[in-house]
């Protein structure tokens, strides 16, 4: 639920911060921040100039000057939008009248590049921010996702046909190009953040930006958004919740299975660096977990997930090998890596180069 009201944040000294914030939005972002295994002496907030981001750039200055840490934004021009320049300058008149400093950074988004034009922006935005954090010598990146975003995410995925890990959607602390991204708000609504990004406006003029992509049905998550979330509010009101639930049991469950995958793979007699097993410890497994010590044997050596399809292509001549693995016709390629066997071992390796 959203606050009655905004409230004043004071700094570790006492002194009051000058624009209204949210107690809720504050509370999740202090808890966030301080549960992590070392407090950050600086960190940086990405912020495109919408009300979610905007709103993260706010209470985090808030959160700051308690902590007594540093805080930089980091804006993304991906010139996309006809309107992008307007929406740097809004970014630029927020970090003013936050007095925080401002990195940028202009890319080009590849939309020939077979990933369509959402990821394609996305991957080009996650590396301009690596690149501007590593920059300031900074660590940690704030992201504003909310439990409206978590909820897209989840259906978006399941409508994809992802597996077990691709449904926890995503985790309030991750890991990317030697950056850890937070999330605190993963948990708030997004009613919540508008609330104080109205609060703010109304005390400081400021109006955050709108990309008229979100609302877009060409646009696979705005359509969920426009189409069918409508459907879903009026049949379901808190649906948001409940799909963000099951993303964090997801999560739960992803956890343990990683344990049992862990174990089952310390059980197949791994050489030392993980690149090959027993098979005939192997096929002492269940089915299932065959399968899944598979998955977790191929992540480990860095080889991309197989379709179903190939996967059940690899278990089936696997399991229909001579008991001691002498069939050196095995040979199954999968996205940069070769899987063989030989001496009753399974093995993994990258596929060599073609010759020039």
């Amino acid at each position: 639920m959203t606050s009655p009201s905004p409230a004043p944040a004071s700094s570790a000294g006492g002194t009051a911060f000058p624009h209204p914030v949210s107690i809720d939005l504050i509370a999740a972002l202090r808890r966030a921040l301080q549960a992590l295994p070392q407090p950050p002496g600086r960190f940086a907030v990405a912020v495109s100039g919408g009300a979610d981001s905007a709103m993260l750039a706010l209470h985090a200055a808030a959160v700051a000057r308690e902590l007594g840490a540093g805080v930089v934004l980091l804006h993304v021009h991906h010139g996309l939008q006809a309107a992008a320049d307007g929406w740097r300058d809004q970014v630029q008149a927020l970090a003013g009248l936050l007095g925080l400093p401002l990195r940028q950074a202009r890319v080009e988004v590849d939309a020939a590049g077979g990933k369509g034009i959402e990821a394609a922006a996305r991957d080009a935005r996650y590396a301009a921010l690596a690149r501007l954090a590593h920059e300031e010598g900074i660590g940690l990146v704030l992201l504003a996702h909310h439990r409206n975003d978590q909820a897209e995410t989840v259906l978006l995925r399941l409508l994809r046909g992802t597996g077990l890990a691709g449904m926890a959607a995503m985790a309030p602390l991750t890991s990317r190009d030697g950056l850890a991204y937070l999330r605190p708000w993963l948990e708030q609504d997004r009613e919540t953040i508008l609330q104080a990004a109205r609060q703010f406006a109304d005390a400081s003029g400021w109006q955050p930006v709108q990309d008229p992509t979100n609302a877009d049905p060409r646009y696979t998550r705005a359509a969920l958004r426009e189409l069918l979330a409508p459907a879903l509010d009026a049949r379901w009101p808190g649906w948001r919740g409940i799909v963000a639930r099951h993303a964090r049991h997801m999560a739960e469950a992803g956890e343990i299975l990683d344990e049992v995958a862990r174990e089952d793979f310390a059980a197949l007699e791994p050489d030392v660096d993980g690149v090959s097993f027993s098979l005939a410890a192997w096929r002492q497994l269940s089915p299932a977990r065959q399968v899944h010590v598979l998955r977790h044997w191929l992540e480990r050596n860095g080889a991309r997930m197989p379709t179903e399809a190939r996967m059940n292509d690899l278990l089936r001549q696997l399991r229909g090998l001579h008991s001691l693995g002498h069939d050196r016709q095995l040979r199954v390629e999968q996205a940069g890596h070769v899987v063989r066997c030989h001496r009753g071992r399974v093995w993994i390796e990258p596929r060599p180069a073609p010759a020039p």
